[in-house]
């Protein structure tokens, strides 16, 4: 039976991309689940990570496929077994990289759907009342929207990353790379309601769980740092009472709030240093979402757009 832990080896290379590259926890464990697949894939064929060959990948690439997994996801399995095969070449573990003519598994380029200007109005309007829930989430869909902040950067939040002397907030981005981001007086008022009497003081639990939460600006009902999971279910749920007709994620906020200020004038540097993208060409994505939208309202309500 495959094992479900990972090779010495493996664990040696997920040091190394701590360590070293600087990638982040949630970065390291989505590569040790792919890498275990890998190997669990290796043992059934009687390999390991040292006598893979091309053939054997390209078998498990294959054997993804046939299982109907999404695309995305194979394209970033192929991405972490390529990485360990380099890392094992680099320490003179193995001569070659069975990996690297490997043909490469292609996404198709999907642009991301975010919501208009009067839908996140709706959305951030549906959270009413004054309980500490309510405050809190209002606060973070708010949060959310003005930043554009990743989910994990919005879990990771303390207390002192917050200066509202200067309305500017400190996040930590992937590899733990640091950004300063500006927000806007409606979510500082939020996040005030929120700190403030009624908020996050009732949340505070009896005994802290991790010495570490007492820290956090979020915190979940049980006085833990929020999560994930959690925060996609606040965001969720905003929209399902905002009557929004799809799904919606934290994400979908963060597309929004680029798109919008592409959409209303902003540099395209100035949404990739806010966003914390490593490369102009992810915030180029947004570009084209702007431009879509502008030739959508074109089409809408110029009076010769439609004539033939």
């Amino acid at each position: 039976m495959a094992s479900s832990v990972a090779s010495r080896h493996v664990e040696s290379f997920l040091r190394w991309m701590a360590v070293e590259r600087g990638r982040s926890i949630n970065t390291v464990q989505s590569y040790r689940r792919d890498l275990i697949k890998y190997e669990q894939f290796l043992s059934r064929i009687g390999k390991d990570i040292l006598t893979a060959q091309e053939l054997d990948i390209d078998a498990f690439v294959r054997s993804l496929q046939s299982n109907g997994e999404a695309v995305a996801s194979t394209a970033r399995r192929l991405a972490a077994v390529r990485m360990l095969h380099s890392y094992l070449v680099a320490e003179d573990l193995q001569d070659v990289n069975p990996a690297g003519r490997v043909e490469g598994v292609r996404v198709p380029s999907g642009v991301p759907k975010p919501l208009s200007v009067e839908e996140v109005e709706a959305l951030l309007s549906a959270v009413t009342g004054e309980s500490g829930e309510n405050l809190r989430d209002r606060a973070i869909l708010e949060f959310l929207y003005a930043t554009g902040a990743r989910i994990s950067e919005v879990c990771g939040l303390n207390l002192d990353d917050v200066d509202f002397s200067s309305r500017v907030v400190r996040l930590f981005g992937k590899g733990s790379k640091e950004r300063v981001v500006p927000f806007g007086r409606t979510a500082e008022k939020h996040l005030h309601n929120y700190l403030g009497r009624g908020g996050r003081e009732v949340l505070i639990p009896d005994v802290w769980a991790k010495s570490s939460d007492k820290d956090a600006v979020f915190l979940t009902n049980r006085g833990r740092r929020l999560n994930r999971q959690k925060a996609w279910a606040i965001v969720h749920n905003a929209g399902v009472l905002a009557g929004i007709q799809r799904e919606l994620s934290p994400h979908v906020l963060r597309h929004s709030c680029a798109t919008h200020m592409l959409e209303f004038g902003a540099d395209l540097r100035i949404v990739q240093e806010m966003l914390g993208h490593a490369t102009i060409s992810t915030t180029q994505i947004y570009t084209k979402v702007s431009q879509e939208h502008l030739l959508n309202v074109y089409r809408d309500s110029h009076p010769r757009a439609k004539k033939s």
